[in-house]
């Protein structure tokens, strides 16, 4: 009969004694967890170069090394990495002193197998909370830091941010796709009196009015075809908190007049259910679109936009924030750097230019996401401007239209920009004007 509760980790063990190299192996691999023996130092670290291990059972003997001198290199090498020292009695104090230089634990040999396997599936655990904290840690240090600025416009419209989030006010964000209108949504929601409620997002793009409808009132059971249950709705998940209504320029004008009486009232009804409701949300509204166009193009209601524009606040594009690129991508590269456990630490002088001269069309979700793929095809310690994939024809400086360039290598690096800066082929597709087979295809052709 199968164990109830297989492992889930890699492990690396390092001792010179094949014997036990063996043993400890079976005796995890039967556990579940995926295994990979050295017995050297040389090896392990040879192994560590090569893949990513979770908790290691190091021998302190191994030959003429000293598992003290190896343990202090492995900790540079894999820092999120647990190290369990394997002793004998005999070298109990020197396993003492392991642990102050960075070891968890440590077993004594020999030691059973149910031993061996306690310890390993205790150690992974804590490393699978470990990683989960860092993970929800690191998103908010993330949004944070990216809304940390030293060019004065963006520091203005942060402080502004700061002096309304802790009124009611509506608030519309406007900015170019990119630009970090989501993050700030987050961070005004926080500093708010309401950060301790939910703060709620609904994409406008991506529903139709009816669904649209649903996803923001609710619905009563029976109400449409397949509403087999009811629910709640957005409004009500948001009530005391916020509700961020991304890309509202999107939003269904046959919708808008329900939004704005919720908006003015704070009253609305569900979906095939005739009470009325009422719930306390603050609105926060973003969009890369012009309103005030759609307005007079019929597109936008005129008293929908006065009501969500209460407050505006406008991110400029990160071609304007020049002395902001270094910092962020730096930013990125570490987060990506211990995310993957690649060798990447720094950007090379070029590549610092590269990432200075460029336009960036996707602002900082083109840089996070080319910053992503530098760092995973990089095997160095420094990236280089190769490493981010703008094609040769970028060289140092941003292609512009009217330079002295193909018309082929200018499409191939605006199908690579619009790539990096899209959420989907389809966004990328449509904000192209071409349909999506189409993008696939010269995806293929310029080997994006």
């Amino acid at each position: 009969m199968p164990d109830k509760e297989q492992g889930s980790g890699r492990i690396l063990l390092v001792d010179d004694e094949a014997a036990i190299l063996r043993t400890f192996r079976y005796c995890l691999e039967d556990a579940g967890y995926e295994v990979a023996g050295a017995n050297s130092a040389a090896q392990a670290e040879a192994l560590l170069q090569q893949q990513v291990f979770d908790l290691c059972f190091l021998d302190l003997r191994l030959g003429d090394d000293s598992g003290l001198d190896v343990l202090p290199r492995m900790r540079l090498q894999a820092p999120w990495m647990r190290v369990v020292i394997i002793t004998a009695h005999s070298a109990i104090d020197t396993a003492v002193d392991a642990i102050q230089a960075g070891a968890v634990g440590y077993l004594v040999k020999p030691c059973s197998p149910q031993q061996l396997r306690m310890t390993a599936a205790k150690q992974l655990e804590v490393r699978q909370l470990t990683t989960r904290l860092e993970l929800l840690e690191g998103e908010m240090t993330r949004s944070q830091a990216n809304l940390q600025s030293h060019n004065p416009a963006l520091m203005q419209v942060l402080e502004t941010a700061r002096q309304v989030a802790d009124t009611d006010a509506n608030i519309l964000i406007l900015g170019e796709s990119g630009t970090g209108k989501g993050e700030l949504s987050r961070a005004i929601h926080g500093w708010s009196k309401r950060a301790k409620k939910n703060r709620v997002t609904i994409n406008c793009p991506s529903l139709t009015a009816e669904l649209m409808e649903s996803e923001l009132f609710g619905h009563a059971r029976g109400a449409f075809t397949g509403a087999s249950e009811s629910t709640q709705g957005r409004i009500s998940q948001a009530d005391g908190g916020s509700l961020f209504l991304d890309e509202i320029g999107d939003f269904p004008l046959p919708l808008q007049p329900k939004l704005l009486r919720f908006i003015q009232d704070k009253e609305y009804e569900r979906v095939g259910d005739p009470v009325t409701r009422q719930a306390n949300v603050r609105i926060i509204a973003a969009t890369n679109a012009n309103l005030d166009s759609m307005v007079r193009e019929g597109r936008f209601r005129e008293d929908l936009l006065y009501r969500l524009k209460v407050i505006t606040l406008t991110l400029p594009p990160l071609r304007e924030r020049s002395e902001d690129i270094l910092p962020l991508a730096e930013g990125f590269l570490a987060y990506f750097v211990k995310e993957y456990a690649r060798p990447a630490r720094a950007f090379s002088p070029a590549a610092c230019s590269t990432l200075q001269h460029y336009n960036w069309p996707g602002n900082i979700r083109e840089l996070r996401n080319m910053v992503e793929r530098a760092c995973i095809v990089c095997s160095d310690s420094h990236i280089e401007p190769g490493h981010f994939g703008l094609g040769e024809a970028q060289g140092d400086a941003p292609l512009k239209v009217g330079a002295a360039l193909s018309l082929e290598a200018l499409e191939k690096a605006h199908i690579a920009a619009l790539l990096a800066s899209s959420a989907t082929l389809d966004e990328a597709a449509l904000t192209l004007g071409i349909d999506v087979s189409t993008l696939y295809r010269k995806r293929k052709q310029y080997n994006l």
